[in-house]
């Protein structure tokens, strides 16, 4: 009974699989990976593995078959402007300064290190506040500021400083 059931599951992928093929659309890898499983099941294989199977059965295109459900249609690509827009931020404006308070007893630097003179400003300003910030961690005068807080942590307060 068991075997009755196999192949007739596997004569129904089989037919859908010729109609699939005769169809102008190419084999899914869903469909491929059915009609590999059933081949499985029927033991009729004779020790092809799947990459094999996949070029004999379901065609030379199947690593780049189409998808299961077809593409969306690509949206229209906006007009260019000179407004920024989430994947284009030349035109963007700064960001507003923080408008957070440091606590009291925590020492910003007052310009950008010499050393950090050949990095970008961003960088430059970063490793300045990130040295300081060090410097106020191991003498224990940060009163309770974090490196990134929400709200405006030590690098924001200290980058907004160095910016102005």
């Amino acid at each position: 009974m068991y075997r009755l059931a196999s192949l007739a599951v596997a004569a129904a992928i089989g037919v859908g699989a010729f109609i699939a093929a005769s169809s102008a659309d190419a084999m899914t890898m869903q469909d491929c990976s059915a009609k590999y499983k059933a081949a499985q099941a029927a033991n009729s294989l004779n020790g092809m593995k799947w990459n094999d199977f996949r070029k004999a059965q379901c065609g030379a295109d199947t690593a780049a078959a189409t998808p299961a459900k077809p593409a969306a249609a690509t949206p229209a690509k906006p007009p260019a402007t000179d407004e920024p827009t989430t994947t284009n931020t030349e035109n963007a404006a700064e960001p507003a300064p923080t408008k957070a308070v440091a606590p009291k007893g925590v020492v910003f630097p007052t310009k950008v290190d010499a050393k950090y003179a050949s990095e970008t400003p961003g960088k430059g300003r970063m490793h300045t506040c990130l040295d300081q910030y060090n410097a106020d961690k191991a003498s224990n005068s940060l009163n309770g500021l974090t490196w990134i807080k929400k709200g405006g942590g030590y690098y924001s307060i200290c980058n907004s400083k160095l910016k102005s």
